[in-house]
């Protein structure tokens, strides 16, 4: 089969001929249908300290994904022969203490599949069944592919109420665009979406022309939030950019009892002025991760059944596997929502 394999410990990857993989008893193989660009496939790619610090090469890459399952391991009951599945990241171990009290999303000794195993750009992958979440044959695979990082998204704005409430997203890449779309369709109040560039400002007003949109490279977002809140700030702060200066914005924007769900990852330490952003506001501070198995791929579901909230507009560009590099680097420019590869 045809995979894109990072082959060594430097900028680039190679698209390689490989042989299909071996599953084992727990695993399904899959016939990859589509899959997604993530900033962890770009750090890969470009082999950032981030990917040097996690991945041994050489290794298939990828893991936004959807595929037909066509190989089942002898001890697998679901999924089956022929399903539709969409691919959970994490692999956990199912003994640690965070498996076995509902959180394997923190598993103590994760595994993430094109990191630590072989991913999905490839024509075939091997995946955990505990891995797969079944789809119904209808559902086209460029939504199965991104159901992964919409899912980020719905566990950082559902870990705590949105209906009702003013919320401030910062950062309009592809997460951040669909925390926009998933707070606005499940009854926030008031959205702000922050975010210097003005293409993905422009898609934000796609997925909710009831936003109100800010630019902080052109303006005083803190302070335009506050006036646009009598003065009190908003109820929930989304921090997705992983910027050092939006996660402080953040905690200035939030009101007194508010809530902070940190989704983005910083490059560096954020220095916060702890009494005044936190103690005194007694601010609920909430780090957030992947999605929870599998509460938010429920979640993702009955969102996508109400037909409240269409993700598909967040996908701009669609590649075959072969023009990796165009795509990887355009995923990398921060012009883009989300970018497809067909193997």
């Amino acid at each position: 089969m045809k995979a894109l394999v990072k082959t060594g410990r430097a900028p680039g990857a190679e698209l390689l001929d490989v042989d299909i993989p071996t599953i084992g008893a727990t695993d399904v193989l899959i016939r990859v249908k589509a899959a997604a660009i993530c900033g962890t496939d770009i750090h890969i790619y470009h082999w950032t300290p981030f990917a040097q610090a996690r991945l041994k090469p050489p290794l298939i890459f990828g893991h936004e994904a959807c595929g037909e399952v066509v190989a089942v391991g002898d001890q697998v009951t679901t999924p089956k022969l022929g399903d539709l599945v969409a691919v959970e990241t994490h692999i956990p171990c199912g003994q640690c203490y965070q498996c076995q009290t509902g959180a394997q999303h923190i598993c103590e000794r994760m595994a993430i599949i094109g990191v630590h195993t072989d991913g999905a750009f490839a024509e075939y992958a091997r995946i955990p069944a505990v891995c797969c979440w079944r789809l119904s044959k209808d559902t086209p695979a460029d939504l199965g592919a991104i159901l992964e990082p919409l899912g980020v998204a719905v566990h950082g704005a559902l870990s705590g109420e949105i209906n009702g409430k003013s919320v401030a997203v910062f950062g309009c890449g592809p997460i951040g665009l669909f925390c926009v779309g998933v707070v606005a369709a499940l009854g926030a109040t008031k959205v702000f979406a922050l975010e210097p560039n003005p293409t993905r400002l422009a898609m934000a007003h796609r997925l909710a022309p009831q936003a109100r949109l800010l630019n902080p490279a052109r303006e005083d977002v803190v302070r335009a939030i506050l006036e646009a809140t009598e003065g009190r700030g908003v109820d929930v702060s989304l921090e997705v950019s992983g910027s050092t200066e939006a996660t402080k914005m953040a905690f200035q924007v939030l009101r007194r009892g508010g809530r902070v769900s940190l989704i983005g990852m910083p490059s560096a330490p954020v220095e916060l002025d702890t009494p005044e952003d936190i103690i005194y506001k007694e601010a609920t501070v909430l780090g957030c991760t992947g999605r929870i198995m599998w509460q938010t791929w429920w979640q993702m579901q009955y969102l996508l059944e109400s037909g409240r909230f269409d993700p598909m507009p967040v996908i701009t560009h669609r590649f075959p596997l072969a023009d990796f590099s165009s795509a990887l680097e355009l995923a990398a420019g921060g012009e883009t929502g989300k970018v497809l590869l067909y193997p």
